[in-house]
């Protein structure tokens, strides 16, 4: 469709851009990445034929860019700008059909059929029919900025140069914005190029990007590959981080802003619990960052309460996550800030303690009942019954810890519970086999992200090897308090 074969060129007789070559597929949304001075509105001109360029070719078709008459050249190439403007009072329809004036024959330029149909067919597809006889000047940035969408595209182009199309556009706009291109090019086969500020954007929607750095090409790839930490980085000079998107196969970035320092690191113990007969309550002075299973605030994320909650064991709630989020209000908790869990078994019976290691320390906190009991490898024998938490972990790691060691720390623990029962001797009612946890215990990992740096937590490693420890010793005692409760 287009193919940019050694181009150079600026403006003054100073190269901007230097020997770009890259080719762009029907039907694909392909994206130009760059910090500001990088070239990329150099580039989107010359693409336009707005701007000559001193060496290389650019091809349409196969055929070059010189060779096409204005005329010609606006039939298969629109431009939507980032600040497009209307001088003149004209309505919505006006707008759009002036998108037809590249179709027009003849002297007097004739409106046909044709051009009505391309017209209001265009305008019902990009949602601006409804209001076409109105004023554009009475309509809102991001209403306008569909209309000059439609007006591109009643130019029935193949392909479509965006300049920062969604800048000043609100959330909403930009989502409509840029879900309406994509819908072009597939359902269409319209080749669009943009230019993007927003990396979070250009990785969500686009098929292909092209990074550019001081006028060069950085890299040509794939989102997942352009946007790659060690490379935005070293491009943007910025501290950034990588992350997948928690709904599509599309890379994301975050900015990491400059750590503050902290006078008195603050460390996680027994003195922040707070325990009664219905509520485990520990604040931190700070959030935490956290991966859990609990009932409320699972998955990874920023916390500052975590409470563990006593309920009856026949509790039964059609809707348990919104029931304990309520709960939570009516004791003063803000849910999106805490991780709760639920538990059959009595508070009193509670295990916990700080362990400490070379410059770190965990403070882990387990009640733990075996009433329902399971062997993992033969629960196809049990029922999908569920019952409250039985076994509910808290492990607080006064140190950094990576994603990796997030993950491991989850396994390291649930291997030293399971060694734990296992020594116990508590059976799976149902198999008669040594049980390997209970059918709904929780896990909690929750980091201050301050002072010493861990990177492992695999069951050798310094905090692996802290973590098996704590959990085998406090499972095991919360077990036998339990136990001991029962047959007393």
């Amino acid at each position: 469709m287009l193919s940019v074969q050694h181009v150079s060129g600026g403006y003054s007789g100073e190269d901007v851009v230097k020997d770009i070559s890259f080719s762009v597929n029907k039907g694909e949304l392909f994206g130009i990445l760059g910090p500001n001075g990088s070239g990329k509105t150099t580039l989107l001109k010359m693409l336009s034929g707005i701007l000559p360029f001193g060496q290389g070719e650019i091809l349409i078709g196969g055929k070059r860019l010189q060779t096409y008459s204005p005329k010609q050249l606006a039939q298969k190439i629109a431009v939507l700008s980032q600040h497009s403007t209307q001088s003149f009072s004209y309505t919505v329809k006006e707008t759009v059909a002036l998108g037809r004036y590249a179709h027009q024959k003849g002297l007097f330029q004739t409106w046909s059929q044709e051009d009505e149909a391309v017209v209001q067919r265009v305008m019902k597809q990009i949602g601006v029919s409804k209001f076409q006889e109105k004023n554009i000047q009475e309509l809102s940035g991001g209403e306008k900025q569909r209309v000059f969408l439609a007006q591109s595209l009643a130019q029935e182009p193949e392909i479509l140069l965006l300049d920062e199309p969604t800048n000043h556009l609100d959330l909403s706009y930009q989502k409509e914005l840029l879900d309406l291109l994509k819908q072009w090019t597939i359902e269409n086969g319209l080749t669009v190029i943009s230019i993007f500020h927003d990396l979070n954007l250009a990785g969500l929607y686009c098929d292909r990007l092209l990074l550019l750095e001081k006028g060069r090409i950085k890299i040509n790839h794939v989102p997942n590959e352009v946007i790659r930490e060690e490379t935005i980085r070293d491009v943007y000079q910025t501290k950034i981080q990588k992350h997948p998107h928690p709904k599509v196969a599309a890379p994301q970035m975050v900015l990491l802003p400059e750590k503050q320092k902290l006078e008195n690191l603050i460390q996680i113990n027994e003195s922040l619990l707070l325990q009664s007969d219905e509520i485990i309550c520990l604040k931190s002075p700070n959030p935490l960052r956290t991966m859990s299973s609990g009932v409320i605030g699972s998955g990874t994320g920023w916390h500052q309460t975590f409470v563990n909650r006593h309920v009856c064991k026949d509790y039964n709630c059609s809707d348990h996550r919104e029931e304990m989020a309520s709960f939570l209000l009516s004791k003063g908790f803000e849910p999106s800030e805490t991780v709760g869990m639920m538990t059959a078994v009595l508070l009193a019976d509670v295990e916990y303690r700080l362990f400490e290691a070379g410059g770190f320390s965990i403070f882990v906190v387990v009640t733990a009942g075996v009433g329902n009991a399971v062997d993992a490898s033969n629960s196809d024998m049990h029922g999908v019954e569920m019952m409250p938490g039985t076994i509910n972990t808290w492990i607080f790691v006064n140190g950094e810890l990576t994603e990796e060691a997030f993950i491991q720390s989850i396994m390291t623990a649930t291997e030293a519970k399971t060694k734990a029962l296992h020594d116990l001797e508590v059976r799976d009612e149902i198999t008669g086999t040594i049980a390997t946890g209970t059918s709904t215990d929780s896990i909690l990992i929750a980091a201050t992200q301050a002072g010493k740096g861990l990177d492992y937590a695999g069951t050798v490693t310094p905090l692996g090897k802290l973590i098996s420890k704590a959990v085998y010793h406090c499972t095991t005692n919360a077990v036998q308090k339990s136990q001991k409760r029962k047959r007393s």
